[in-house]
């Protein structure tokens, strides 16, 4: 089945590029100008992933993110111009699973979409369900519970969860999970991976300043701890 893309971007020319580059693909493309006139569509259209420019006359991309992340759970790439570190997380922390600096190539940005469509395709993870003391994930249904207790994450930290939780005490360094995440790893994005381990923690951990299950494993990266480890098929 065709994948659908909604690029919002009040840059007509840019939205005509990625449209072009998106369709050569064999992606069905939707197009929005403002976060306004996209949230409306998603609500009908039900895109498959949403590439999403922050700066917006009507309704900015963080905006949109705020709303759109009450009502379901669409994979986001974030264009933004800014550099400032500070903007970059806000967005991952609103519920963007990555986000591409302008100007980019649009080789990039279909590498990041192929790889965030690659997370639920043939080469997902294959264990259907992890539980690892009271942590529990179900790859089929997108659920995760800790202690019987449903967990909302989004979809860039669900992935990094089941890939941490399939391979439990193992360390992965931020560029192994990037790599895992987006299939591409671009200088300075690492920081990516910290902002949704952050994330994460906030959720699942019931003190995430002393981390149960997600352990730091410093000058190296990140680890699911192995305590209690049990799954089922």
């Amino acid at each position: 089945m065709t994948k659908i893309i909604m690029v919002i971007d009040d840059e007509i020319q840019l939205l005509s590029l990625l449209s072009d580059v998106l369709q050569k693909e064999g992606y069905k493309v939707l197009t929005a100008r403002n976060g306004e006139e996209a949230l409306y569509q998603t609500r009908h259209e039900k895109p498959d992933l949403i590439i999403l420019d922050v700066m917006m006359s009507t309704m900015d991309g963080y905006e949109f993110m705020r709303k759109h992340r009450r009502e379901n759970n669409t994979p986001i790439i974030m264009l933004t111009a800014k550099v400032d570190e500070a903007d970059k997380v806000l967005g991952l922390q609103l519920g963007a699973d990555d986000y591409v600096t302008k100007p980019f190539s649009p080789k990039e940005l279909v590498a990041r979409v192929q790889a965030l469509f690659r997370r639920t395709g043939p080469e997902a993870i294959k264990d259907d369900i992890l539980r690892i003391d009271a942590v529990f994930l179900d790859n089929q249904t997108h659920r995760v519970s800790v202690n019987d207790k449903p967990v909302e994450l989004t979809r860039s930290e669900f992935d990094l969860l089941a890939i941490l939780m399939t391979y439990p005490g193992r360390v992965f360094s931020r560029a192994d999970l990037l790599e895992k995440l987006q299939g591409v790893v671009v200088e300075g994005s690492e920081r990516t991976v910290d902002v949704h381990i952050k994330n994460l923690r906030s959720k699942i951990e019931s003190d995430p300043s002393n981390p149960r299950y997600i352990e730091t494993v410093y000058g190296i990266g990140y680890r699911f701890s192995s305590i209690s480890l049990s799954s089922e098929e």
